[in-house]
């Protein structure tokens, strides 16, 4: 056998590490958001057992909110236990089966993540493509449905990476249905901050993150999926590849019977608890008019700052503003002042846009106005500082 190395030895002496003292940001990047006080009292409750009678009767709430702020009625609605991405693979890891094609979207880099997870879930991938910074196109979408005739369609509604929204989702849903395929939407940054109608719009799974709009710490993340989609996952020919992910399993813990599966993140369902009661004491629709509303003073200030948006005003996304790098100015630098001299947390582009935008977050608990006023401030003295003169 071979022997450890001396500098990976264990320590003889136990590490002299200090009490958790972490800096009081203020997150106005992708996500996450700033947490409601609620929500992280929420966190200190006591724990009970993940099969506790109290603790089914909170499953059951979170479920009910969760239908409430999707906008359906579909029975099979639940917090997967992980963050956003597990809601994400077990949505498409459960409707791609080995042989089923997939369309997904090349405009952001979320789409490139589906491509990945339909093609672990063996499916073969084909794309329907736009730019980055622009929606797809209903007619691009029927002509890849023409051309491939797809098993599952996946797009994202709010492309984090690029802050645009997808309009049209109706007539998106209405060519999946069309040829017969299944209709997944990646909500990640739009649910609960941004109008999203699950029913309304006739989706067949929809999943989102705890961590942006609804102001949650990530560890139990939204998913819903319709009958008609739960029918094509009890239906398998195949079991999924994850276990953990697998939804038929999870039923049993999610349904009727509420039969052990895994032991869920308890405190993470209390304050998705919490964070979809300020959901609804607010009510969904006049969240999503502050989210606009919000960040509609976000964008007008960063213009009179002399910046440009991303996004087109008709494809516009509130809950992520990605501003323009102007000529001569390094977006990281600004980043680092704004953290260092401020502790306002804003991110940098992803893939295409690397080094392009900045993704300034308006969301939840986050998108206040006095949020708005201290960023703009502290970006225009970043801008400033590297000479930027609007």
């Amino acid at each position: 056998m071979s022997q450890m190395p001396e500098q990976s030895r264990p320590a003889e002496e136990p590490p002299d590490v200090g009490e958790l003292t972490p800096p009081d940001r203020t997150l106005m990047g992708p996500g996450p958001s700033d947490v409601h006080p609620r929500v992280l009292r929420a966190m200190s409750t006591p724990l009970v057992g993940h099969l506790d009678p109290s603790f089914i009767e909170v499953m059951n709430e979170v479920q009910e909110l969760l239908r409430y702020t999707f906008r359906t009625d579909n029975q099979w609605t639940i917090p997967v236990s992980g963050t956003g991405s597990a809601a994400m693979e077990a949505a498409i890891g459960n409707l791609v089966e080995p042989g089923d094609t997939a369309l997904v979207p090349t405009n952001g880099y979320f789409g490139g993540r589906m491509a990945s997870m339909a093609e672990r879930a063996g499916g073969e991938v084909v794309t329907v493509d736009a730019p980055w910074g622009e929606p797809l196109d209903p007619a691009d979408v029927a002509d890849a449905f023409d051309d491939h005739q797809p098993d599952v369609f996946g797009f994202v509604h709010a492309e984090t990476s690029t802050g645009v929204r997808q309009p049209d989702v109706s007539e998106l849903t209405d060519i999946a249905h069309a040829h017969d395929a299944y209709v997944v939407a990646d909500a990640v940054t739009s649910l609960g901050g941004v109008e999203f109608r699950v029913d309304e719009w006739d989706l067949d799974a929809a999943y989102s993150g705890p961590q942006k709009c609804l102001s949650c710490p990530p560890g139990a993340s939204p998913l819903t999926l319709s009958d008609r989609a739960m029918d094509k996952v009890l239906d398998r020919e195949t079991e999924p590849r994850s276990w953990y992910l697998d939804l038929s399993l999870l039923e049993g813990y999610w349904g009727e019977d509420r039969a052990y599966h895994h032991t869920a993140p308890i405190t993470n369902v209390y304050a998705l608890r919490e964070a979809l009661r300020l959901v609804a004491e607010e009510g969904i629709e006049a969240r999503w008019d502050r989210h606009r509303a919000i960040a509609s003073d976000l964008k007008a200030g960063v213009r009179e700052l002399g910046l440009e948006m991303n996004a087109p005003d008709a494809y516009w996304l509130p809950s992520l503003n990605a501003v323009r790098v102007p000529d001569g100015v390094d977006d990281a630098t600004v980043i680092d002042y704004l953290l260092t001299e401020y502790d306002i947390e804003v991110a940098s582009g992803l893939g295409d846009l690397a080094g392009e935008v900045w993704r300034i977050g308006c969301m939840g608990y986050s998108a206040r106005p006095k949020n708005v006023e201290y960023l703009l401030a502290g970006l225009a003295e970043a801008l400033a500082a590297e000479g930027f003169e609007g």
